[in-house]
């Protein structure tokens, strides 16, 4: 997928919105939303979220997940699980761009939570770069016990490697190929080196 991709895929999450004005229900193409009715929480799209957010007509309530508590023990779980853990939202990196550009009054100790969300990522994206390496160089097994796995990765992970993975592949494919022709070559020249000598020694 393409950015743009990625971002409308992200902007279909539901999210909680607290809204200041009456409004009957809206039809939209993935269902019905609402009605609205100031002071009463409910969920909505988050491009509609957003939308009705620049027009100062709602609040946005951030998701569970976006809790200061709730990230530091995802964090501290990353980083004792050697695999990819299962994250509480599959386009976690999408939604909290989107909330931090257009609502970052709406969330309570937006600085810590901007913190941990990059070290959660960061730390997802190092092992992401081992299991490749690991990958590459024909390991089976991340730190001599633990097999790698590309388990739990989001969309937005995954593309971050996906331009890179294919060019990486076909490089090493032409390389083991040269490798193979350099020592069937060597093989042959060291075979006639043989015969000439063998024959050599006949006379």
């Amino acid at each position: 997928m393409d950015p743009e991709e990625l971002e409308f895929v992200g902007e279909s999450v539901s999210i909680g919105i607290i809204p200041n004005f009456n409004f009957d229900a809206i039809h939209l193409i993935a269902g019905t939303v609402g009605p609205f009715k100031a002071g009463l929480p409910l969920h909505i799209p988050l491009w509609l979220a957003i939308h009705l957010r620049k027009q100062q007509k709602c609040r946005i309530v951030p998701p569970n997940w976006m809790d200061r508590d709730i990230l530091e023990d995802k964090k501290e779980e990353e980083k004792r699980v050697p695999n990819f853990t299962s994250m509480p939202c599959d386009q976690y990196m999408i939604v909290s761009k989107l909330i931090f550009s257009h609502a970052s009054e709406d969330v309570p100790s937006i600085e810590e939570i901007k913190t941990f969300i990059k070290d959660i990522y960061d730390i997802r994206q190092a092992k992401l770069r081992t299991a490749i390496d690991s990958f590459f160089i024909g390991k089976k097994q991340l730190d001599g016990a633990t097999q790698v796995s590309f388990t739990n990765l989001t969309m937005f992970e995954i593309h971050t490697v996906r331009s890179f993975l294919p060019y990486a592949s076909d490089l090493i494919a032409r390389l083991e190929r040269v490798c193979q022709q350099h020592t069937s070559n060597a093989n042959d020249t060291v075979h006639s080196n043989s015969f000439f000598t063998s024959s050599s020694s006949g006379y």
